[in-house]
This record gives C-alpha cells, sequence and structure tokens, in this order.
C-alpha cells in the first residue's frame, strides 16, 4: 500500500510514517499543497492522511486535486478543529472516508488507513 501524509509538522508526520513503515507500507511525506500536488501529479496512493489546517497551501485544494486526479486514494481526514464535527467534511471532500482528532495516535491512525485503503 503507498500512503501519502500531507502534514505541515515534519515531526508530527515522521510519528505517522514509523507504524506504516513498519508494516511494509510505501509512505511519503508532503508538507504543503505544493509538495503534495507534485506527488499527487507523480505517483499512485491508496490513502492520502490529510491535515486540513496546512501553513502552505490548502487542504481542500488538495483534497479536490486527488479527487479529480487519483479518485481511488482514500483520504483520512485530521484536524485540531472542531468545525468539521458536524460531518460536513465529507460534503466537501469526496474522497474522504473518516475525520479523526489530529491527537489520534499514530498506530490507531495507521490502523484507520489499513481499514479504508486495504
Amino acid at each position: 500500500m503507498q500512503v501519502l501524509i500531507v502534514e505541515s509538522n515534519a515531526n508530527l508526520a515522521a510519528l505517522w510514517q514509523r507504524p506504516l513503515s513498519a508494516w511494509g507500507h510505501g509512505v511519503t511525506i508532503a508538507t504543503g499543497q505544493l509538495d503534495a500536488v507534485r506527488h499527487l501529479s507523480t505517483h499512485d496512493f491508496d490513502a492520502i492522511i490529510l491535515d486540513l489546517k496546512l501553513t502552505e497551501g490548502s487542504a481542500m485544494a488538495v483534497a479536490d486535486f486527488a479527487n479529480y486526479r487519483q479518485p481511488q486514494a482514500h483520504i483520512i481526514a485530521v484536524t485540531s478543529d472542531r468545525c468539521f464535527s458536524d460531518g460536513s467534511i465529507f460534503a466537501h471532500l469526496g474522497n474522504a472516508r473518516v475525520l479523526l482528532p489530529r491527537a489520534t495516535s499514530p498506530d490507531d491512525l495507521s490502523k484507520m488507513v489499513e481499514y479504508y485503503a486495504a
């Protein structure tokens, strides 16, 4: 399985990467919109872990591009906000499968990726 992590905090992205890599999955990290779009243009992904608050660019733009370019890629959205707690994220992101708190443990996040993208 190939996973793209789109997260501005490189340390957090590396933390999320560890269990996925340990389970034998290929993991690519993008720290912003431009980096994510570049990876989505050149590689196929089964799952995308997408932080909805990027410091560079727009997470919605990344999700739109992923939905257009790779509609088979399942988005696991993470956020520290409560703005999408009503479920409206699924109306905005066509290939979103779940919305998780940013504080979700790396192991639990990895299990969600496995569940939705396997």
